[in-house]
Parts: structure tokens; sequence; C-alpha cells
């Protein structure tokens, strides 16, 4: 998520953009690719300043040993690090944002959830607003127990998409369409299917029963994924996910 946060702020007027990474080869490319600053170990910082924090949740403490935010806005990508760890790892600091982003972001279209410490001024929170808003669309939270469930929608939603895209590609197979018709044919079905909706605004519901007429073929399909209970199994996922992410984070608040 770094790399793709950093993408889209180079294209965007106004901000200076260095990348910090301990890996000689991922920093000249990162260097090559997105035409940004690097280094090994991080600048020297300042109230002015906004450090990203996009590391693994693993690898977080080791990543701000010896990190002196000097009053820098922090914003952290770190699932399941809340901000009394974080504030732990970096010396006390309270100018802490959580972000949950999702890939899309990559190209602009993702979903970040986002949650401000208490005490965290709302100039301070335009200002994460608008870096991540070079990467989609934001959703602040009021709770930061809801960064958990926002996960299990948003942050790990574009996998779930993924698994159905596969998963209707599989079928397409199986009819005896090729490989990669049956990987155009399943991409045009949700493209199309997104576009439908967005352009509307109907509710899914709606839509779905507008080409599913009773007796029909859409219908019998329909009547299947309800036998197979798809949408309690998709319901399912998503609170697994998210008690994985409150588990996650219970094991770094000690």
């Amino acid at each position: 998520m770094a790399a793709a946060i950093a993408g889209r702020l180079v294209k965007e007027e106004g901000y200076h953009v260095h990348i910090t990474n301990r890996g000689a080869e991922k920093r000249e490319k990162l260097k090559q690719e997105l035409g940004v600053a690097v280094s090994e170990k991080l600048p020297e910082l300042n109230a002015d300043n906004v450090l990203i924090l996009a590391v693994k949740p693993q690898d977080m403490q080791a990543a701000c040993i010896n990190v002196q935010t000097n009053g820098a806005l922090v914003l952290s990508v770190a699932a399941g690090l809340s901000v009394e760890t974080l504030s732990r790892y970096l010396n006390g600091t309270r100018r802490i944002i959580r972000v949950m982003p999702n890939t899309p972001g990559r190209i602009g279209l993702g979903v970040s959830g986002m949650f401000a410490a208490e005490g965290v001024s709302e100039e301070d929170k335009q200002i994460a607003a608008r870096i991540m808003s070079a990467t989609g669309q934001i959703v602040w939270l009021e709770e930061e127990d809801r960064i958990h469930a926002i996960t299990g929608i948003s942050g790990s939603g574009p996998a779930y998409v993924f698994y159905l895209l596969n998963a209707l590609k599989e079928a397409a197979g199986q009819q005896g369409f090729q490989p990669e018709e049956a990987h155009r044919l399943s991409l045009a079905v949700f493209k199309g299917a997104v576009a439908l909706a967005e352009q509307t605004g109907k509710d899914f519901t709606l839509l779905q029963q507008n080409v599913t007429s009773k007796g029909g073929t859409t219908h019998e399909a329909i009547e299947t994924f309800k036998a197979h209970q798809i949408t309690e199994g998709i319901n399912a996922g998503v609170q697994a996910c998210i008690v994985r992410s409150r588990e996650i984070e219970k094991q770094f608040r000690s």
C-alpha cells in the first residue's frame, strides 16, 4: 500500500514524497518507477510533515525504533494496531490517524476507512483526507472499533470480488469456454453490472429482480444460490474477517 499511496500522490500537485525502505533493491525499484526520493533511514521530521507507516503489523515495532516524529502527523495503514499501540511504539505521540485502505487505491478507485485519535485537529483530518482521496473514496469512522468492520467490508472486499470472478470464470470453463475467453466474459459481466448499478442508482435487489423472471433461467440460478446459502456464506466470511482483525489487535496490545 505504501507504493500505491505514493504512486497516487506523485500525480498530485503540492506533495513531496520520500520513501524509506531497508531493501536497496526495493528502494531503487521505487525510485525508478515513481521518481521519488528514497533512503534507507527516515529523514528528520518536523510538525509540517506527514509520516505514513505502511509496514506489516508484526514489523511495526521494529520499524518505529529510533523514530522521532517531532510533531509530524502520523498515518498508519497497519491492520490491527490500535492508536494506543502505535503511540507506545512512537514514544507517546497522539497525532495519529489510522487508515484502512484497499488495493484498488492503486488506480484511484479505492476505499479508505479512517479514524482519528482523540485530540487530532480538524486541520489534520483534512490533510489526511486530501492524501487518501488521491487513492479513492474515504469514510470517517467515529469509533476506533469500527476499523474492524470496515476491514471486513472494503478492506478485504476486493479479495471477495476476485474470488467470485474466479468462480464465474471456472464455471465458464466448465461450459467449454477457453481460459482467455472465460476470463474476458467474467470481467465483462462484473464491469457491466457495476456500471449499470452506478448509473441507475437502483437498489441491488431490484436490479437483480429486473433480470430474474419467475420460472426463467436466471430464476433457476438464483434459487440454486439460495439453496447453497451463498449470502449466508458471504456474511459468515465477513464476520470471520472481523473476528480475525480483533484477534490481531489483541495480539499487539500488550
